[in-house]
């Protein structure tokens, strides 16, 4: 078995790009647009203000965050 780290590589703009369109696809978020300068701007509501992040590995964190997010308030059930 191949055995793969959590953080093995640092995040492509590809892979940030499928966790934006995942997570506004989702509602998530309200909106993610990549800007020509490799920024990201993020806005969570329509009405909320836009935060700025600075490339891919900031995206794909706030998805790994909105992931924990979810799991934990989640009820377990088994």
């Amino acid at each position: 078995m191949i055995s793969r780290s959590a953080c093995s590589s640092t995040p492509t703009t590809i892979e940030a790009i499928a966790w934006a369109e995942v997570l506004v696809r989702r509602r998530f978020l309200h909106a993610a647009v990549l800007a020509p300068n490799g920024q990201w701007l993020v806005q969570h509501a329509p009405d909320s203000p836009v935060h700025v992040l600075a490339g891919p590995a900031d995206v794909v964190e706030l998805a790994a965050a909105i992931q924990h997010c979810i799991r934990s308030t989640r009820p377990r059930t088994r």
